[in-house]
């Protein structure tokens, strides 16, 4: 008898955990307000390069009171090499000024309030809401919706609603640790275009024949 999703998830999870020890968030902050800061520019940009981009960035605006008084060229300039910069200094200063003026300079810590924010949807609040602040949350972004898919631990290509299929089949304790996880596997092992199959710890537990027939053959 095949195994249902629930119980194929705690398997994948169990391989994950000893392939992943420690899945921590890749961009270097300090605090919640720089986590927010760094989440928006890595929008169709690694985080490597917004890691190259933020020590400068976090010297020159440290609060947020700060980012919301900053003149938008002379950021721009600061974030231009991470793409969409014009958007991404908008949403910044943006979010900035709501959270001098609403929430005494204190990035708010529920999901409600944090999508009030200028620049920011659920994949952003739910790593701050996770990675900052502890609270169970899963991220999904485009890792860990190619891994869910070939996993087919959903049949959806939708964000929200693959959010919902994996939270149902996690342990809310684990929903953090959990999708960042799967979103490492997916950005190191479970690539877009050249999966590295043959060395994948969930090979036996893959249903994504396709992928796993043409790097056998290779």
């Amino acid at each position: 008898m095949p195994l249902s999703n629930k119980s194929r998830m705690t398997h994948v999870l169990g391989c994950l955990e000893k392939a992943i020890p420690l899945p921590q968030v890749a961009l270097v902050h300090q605090n919640p307000f720089e986590l927010l800061v760094a989440t928006i520019l890595s929008a169709q940009c690694t985080d490597v390069r917004v890691n190259q981009v933020t020590p400068k960035l976090f010297s020159t605006y440290k609060t947020p009171s700060d980012f919301s008084n900053a003149s938008f060229v002379k950021l721009e300039a600061l974030i231009r090499s991470t793409g969409f910069y014009k958007n991404k200094a908008k949403a910044i200063i943006g979010a900035a000024q709501k959270i001098v003026a609403q929430f005494s300079g204190d990035v708010p810590n529920t999901m409600e309030t944090l999508l009030t924010l200028p620049g920011v949807g659920r994949k952003t609040a739910n790593v701050i809401l996770g990675h900052a602040f502890g609270v169970p949350s899963v991220v999904v972004d485009t890792h860990v919706r190619r891994v869910a898919n070939r996993l087919k631990m959903t049949e959806s290509k939708n964000p929200d609603q693959i959010e919902i299929d994996l939270g149902f089949l996690m342990p809310k304790s684990k929903w953090i640790s959990g999708s960042s996880r799967l979103l490492l596997h997916g950005r190191h092992v479970c690539r877009a275009r050249t999966p590295l199959c043959m060395e994948c710890t969930l090979f036996n537990l893959c249903p994504a024949e396709k992928e796993k027939a043409m790097k056998s053959a290779s």
